[in-house]
């Protein structure tokens, strides 16, 4: 019995600082999965929430591993294990059985599973937390308690700032399709089909439509519809990098950019109306010394056509800008604004809005 004591606390030990760690290192993309579940269950007005609440639970889940694998207050944390599971379990069935968001990110980018998968890896876990729970008086720390609780403070402290560095900057570690080093030139896969779905506002009707379909510049179509939800089928999911580039005609120019063997940045914002536009403004700079050294860049925006013009009226960018899906420009950099440097399909290096380079930073180290 002591050994299956052992082996239960030590088996979800590592689950919880695995699961926590691999979400908790990338805190914006547990956010985003957050937001489709406010959109899922109708309570939108949450969304300012999601990023905070991501921190939390990222940081909660990776220290109840750390109290599990030092059994460290394991009597108090038992009760949170158990709570934590049990919600979970639950609304993983759920998911599972009207599948509202199609991928809760238990394990964040770096394992894929699907909802049915999720749910039965929750109710194998449910199978050792149950014991683990009732065990929980006979685990004993070799510390005295207030020590246990000051590392776990410690821990939750730590990770938090971790946490938080990755949401400022960019993930210490990067498990997205567009990480530095991969290369992303994916001619060869399926085309990925983007859906929105609209909702009357008088009658409560809903249609869905292909992302590039729907009569965004019929602005009396747009005066009684209001967006609803997106979805995205992508036959290479989890394999490479979907994304599908198209100029403010509608052309698709996506071979264009990742077949390109020239060095090219490649300015991502997926969100135009929420960007930091003081970056954006810092970044100019950088744009004119790039086009005075023949370096292509672009930037590429979730943003319909009318709003891009505004935009760079107000800010004054001469550079070009293309469309692209705001799901997928979020797996490429998590930051609105990022810059990337590419070449030949092949993601170089990579900054936040907080992180952008001078110009001779960059063309001393990549182009001399």
């Amino acid at each position: 019995m002591k050994i299956l004591r052992y082996s239960f606390r030590i088996l979800l030990g590592l689950v919880f600082v695995f699961s926590g760690f691999v979400k908790g290192v990338d805190p914006l993309g547990t956010a985003f999965r957050i937001e489709d579940y406010f959109v899922a269950f109708s309570i939108p007005w949450a969304q300012p929430f999601a990023l905070g609440i991501s921190i939390f639970l990222c940081m909660l889940e990776f220290t109840i591993g750390v109290s599990l694998l030092l059994n460290l207050w394991i009597r108090k944390t038992a009760w949170l294990l158990l709570l934590v599971m049990t919600y979970f379990t639950v609304l993983t069935f759920i998911d599972a059985i009207w599948n509202l968001v199609p991928d809760c990110g238990c394990f964040g980018d770096a394992i894929k599973l699907s909802n049915i998968q999720t749910f039965i890896k929750n109710l194998v876990l449910m199978l050792f937390v149950a014991p683990v729970f009732m065990w929980r008086k006979k685990y004993r720390s070799a510390l005295p308690v207030p020590l246990d609780i000051g590392l776990l403070l410690l821990t939750a402290l730590i990770f938090t700032w971790m946490s938080v560095y990755s949401v400022r900057h960019l993930p210490f570690i990067d498990f997205m399709a567009w990480e530095k080093g991969r290369n992303v030139n994916k001619a060869e896969t399926l085309p990925v089909k983007f859906y929105v779905t609209y909702k009357n506002i008088k009658t409560g009707e809903k249609k869905e439509y292909l992302a590039s379909n729907y009569p965004w510049n019929d602005s009396l179509w747009m005066s009684q519809w209001t967006f609803d939800s997106q979805r995205v089928e992508d036959p290479g999911a989890g394999k490479t990098a979907s994304l599908m580039v198209e100029d403010m005609q509608g052309s698709d120019v996506t071979s264009s950019i990742l077949q390109n063997p020239e060095y090219q940045f490649l300015l991502v914002i997926y969100n135009l109306k929420e960007t930091n536009t003081n970056a954006f403004r810092r970044i100019l700079p950088f744009f004119k010394k790039a086009q005075a050294d023949g370096r292509p860049f672009i930037c590429i925006t979730s943003a319909m056509p009318a709003e891009v013009r505004k935009f760079r009226l107000t800010q004054g960018a001469a550079f070009e800008f293309y469309n692209a899906d705001d799901v997928i420009l979020k797996t490429m950099v998590r930051s609105n604004p990022g810059l990337i440097l590419l070449k030949d399909g092949k993601v170089i290096d990579k900054w936040a809005w907080r992180d952008f380079p001078e110009w001779n930073e960059v063309s001393g180290k990549y182009f001399r």
